[in-house]
């Protein structure tokens, strides 16, 4: 921002091409990986991604920053549905849930250090130092190679040959329920993983300290992850998702009625955190399992097309802290995130249709 002269309003209408980018084109592209084995893409489509957002750091211009910016993101709508895919066909099905919930908490996890580390980084050397953080995509290619993991074989010619009808998906009521249902519990996690940081600054702390606090949010994201993910093989998808959501509305309420921050209060937010992420990966084999011909799309849906829908609730939160406050706001996302755990409750599961 500083260096461009950005905006505030441009700032966040980068913020959203790259939602829009990185988030709501998964289903898309999962479909199109679903009808045709490209498992190649495993071994470039990160190093892609981490070339063109740490181009940043040269761009001449905003509008080159968007492009950039979109290309990085288009990265990671191709790599979230070709990775969960393989995932579902290496794992065994048993520990279908765990397996990806290590991948969900994978990512969670990075998403969690990516902020300390980045800010330790552009300190130490600067923004035209970012294509240094391209090595590690490139080691990741290297052991993708080395694993052949890019080999396996996800498309069958069954699996290729079916057409999908698009009006299907809206006939299924238990897939609409659960992307509504997704998309609610990702209102809540995205307005408090970009707002939260700004809340605790407006409290008199410094930036490190809100970084910390973020941090901490996201690091019991990724935990409540993994934990979502085993005990969905144990408990089934349907149970996992309400009890995760219900768990999360009272620490919620709590952290977001304090006026403090104490120990107790940092457990509030970090049960938040493990909470709102516990349900993603049974979310994940439950589409899955409605759309077994489309595992891609389907992941697409629960990684990508719920948290869009959650950016467009947070737009929404961000819009009504002007009027009565961002804590007050912040504090109103536990609705959606009640709602979304009576929305379940009336998903069919037995006898959901597939597709």
């Amino acid at each position: 921002m500083p260096r461009l002269g950005l905006s505030l309003t441009i700032t966040g209408l980068l913020v959203m091409v790259f939602s829009f980018t990185s988030n709501v084109l998964q289903p898309f592209f999962g479909y199109l990986l679903d009808k045709r084995n490209m498992n190649r893409l495993l071994l470039t489509i990160i190093p892609f991604g981490a070339i063109f957002i740490c181009a940043t750091g040269y761009v001449p211009n905003a509008g080159f920053l968007f492009f950039v910016v979109a290309l990085s993101g288009i990265a990671v709508s191709i790599y979230h549905p070709l990775a969960s895919n393989l995932i579902g066909k290496v794992a065994s099905p048993k520990h279908a849930g765990l397996s990806l919930s290590l991948f969900v908490a994978g990512g969670n996890l990075g998403f969690a250090l990516a902020p300390l580390i980045l800010v330790y980084f552009t300190n130490k050397f600067s923004l035209e130092a970012l294509p240094i953080l391209i090595l590690p995509a490139l080691l990741l290619s290297a052991l993708y190679y080395t694993s052949r993991l890019y080999t396996v074989q996800t498309v069958t010619a069954a699996g290729a040959s079916k057409v999908l009808h698009f009006k299907e998906l809206f006939k299924n009521a238990a897939l609409v329920k659960l992307n509504i249902a997704m998309g609610l519990r990702a209102w809540t996690h995205a307005a408090v993983s970009t707002f939260l940081p700004i809340l605790i600054i407006s409290r008199g702390n410094d930036t490190t300290f809100a970084g910390i606090m973020l941090t901490i949010f996201l690091v019991g994201a990724a935990l409540g992850g993994m934990v979502g993910g085993y005990f969905n093989d144990k408990f089934g998808y349907k149970k996992v998702i309400i009890i995760s959501l219900l768990l999360g509305v009272l620490p919620t309420m709590l952290f977001f009625t304090s006026d403090e921050i104490t120990p107790r209060t940092l457990l509030y937010l970090f049960i938040c955190g493990a909470s709102l992420q516990a349900p993603q990966p049974s979310s994940i084999v439950w589409a899955q399992k409605l759309l077994p011909n489309y595992a891609g799309m389907a992941s697409g849906m629960m990684m990508g097309l719920s948290f869009g829908l959650g950016g467009i609730g947070a737009a929404f939160t961000a819009a009504l802290a002007d009027f009565i406050g961002l804590s007050t706001a912040l504090l109103m996302t536990t609705l959606p995130l009640a709602l979304a755990a009576i929305v379940i409750m009336f998903t069919p599961q037995a006898t959901a249709k597939k597709i």
